[in-house]
């Protein structure tokens, strides 16, 4: 990243640092962690716009956390669990309709309306009351959807989605998603999701472990669903809707965002990719380049690997995973 360092009157590459910050907030002092960008030249503090961003989300946590009032992920889990709209949930609740949606933008609720969805969230049970005392509050179809979602929490053996594995639901949340993927493009946006969903949420989207073959990371379960496919693009038959796909909001966040930076690329192009990477190389060093393997490529290399990327990529959000996805692209071509 380079920016306009103000001591050396030009623009300069900088180094992003995590900072213990602190703001006071009505009388309390607020302590969270945040960033700070140096000149990598004079070693002064620069002014980064994204990095102000960033920490003023980090300060809306703490001062959440401090106050027990609720995020505005958690309110976006609440619609993803139940599958209501803002609207409906608002006047199911008896709340001004753009309520919802001035607490996503960032908007801090009152305490009283911050524990009301905080219980729906936990509680399955009291959300059904809600909607049962309420539904003559919201349309036919959205009472439906939601009511359909709180049978199959309740139920779960009785709904074939929530029996998916995680690999599983992030392998067609992927299909659903994709024009023409093949097997083997599948298996590389699989191995990138996992990478960068442990760099920015600091645990693994699935516990599944992918194997060193021949052609790149593998994720063997998977390749066997899917190999009578062979080079051709994987017909998508599922018999469901991608929305009703189990998957927390930020992992559907990491999943569109590998969709969107590497989900362009064929499958031969991807497998270049991770043939640069250190994961693949590190647990194929004492391996011929044609010789078949099923070594397990272990995931604290994909771990340190990937949460490198994302310190030297100065990676903030999701969409900066465009400039590592981009140079790797023209590293190769």
């Amino acid at each position: 990243m380079k920016v306009f360092c103000n001591s050396c009157h030009d623009i300069m590459s900088c180094e992003v640092k995590e900072t213990e910050m602190s703001k006071e907030i009505k009388g309390k002092v607020i302590y969270y962690k945040g960033k700070k960008s140096f000149c990598s030249e004079c070693k002064e503090e620069v002014f980064v716009e994204t990095l102000l961003d960033y920490n003023l989300e980090q300060l809306d946590n703490a001062y959440r956390d401090a106050q027990n009032l609720i995020k505005k992920n958690q309110i976006q889990d609440i619609l993803d669990k139940y599958d209501i709209g803002k609207r409906p949930l608002s006047q199911l609740l008896g709340w001004g309709e753009l309520t919802l949606s001035r607490y996503l933008e960032g908007a801090l609720p009152t305490k009283q309306y911050s524990d009301t969805l905080l219980e729906i969230l936990q509680n399955t049970e009291h959300m059904d009351k809600l909607l049962e005392s309420n539904k003559q509050n919201i349309t036919d179809r959205a009472y439906s959807k939601c009511k359909l979602a709180i049978s199959n929490l309740r139920e779960p053996e009785v709904s074939i989605i929530r029996n998916y594995s995680k690999i599983d639901t992030a392998t067609k949340y992927l299909i659903s998603n994709l024009t023409d993927v093949t097997p083997l493009a599948l298996q590389k946006l699989l191995y990138y999701s996992q990478g960068f969903f442990i760099a920015f949420n600091d645990k693994f989207l699935f516990e599944n472990d992918c194997e060193a073959w021949i052609h790149g990371p593998v994720y063997k379960e998977v390749y066997y669903d899917y190999k009578d496919f062979r080079y051709n693009p994987i017909e998508n038959t599922m018999e469901y809707d991608c929305k009703d796909l189990i998957l927390e909001s930020k992992e559907k966040e990491v999943l569109d965002s590998i969709i969107k930076h590497f989900g362009c690329y064929s499958g031969k192009i991807l497998e270049k990719m991770t043939h640069c990477e250190m994961p693949w190389i590190e647990t194929r060093k004492d391996i011929d380049d044609n010789e078949p393997s099923n070594k397990v490529i272990q995931k604290t290399l994909i771990n340190n690997y990937f949460t490198d990327v994302k310190a030297k990529f100065n990676m903030l959000n999701l969409v900066d995973i465009n400039d590592y996805s981009k140079d790797l692209f023209n590293k190769l071509f």
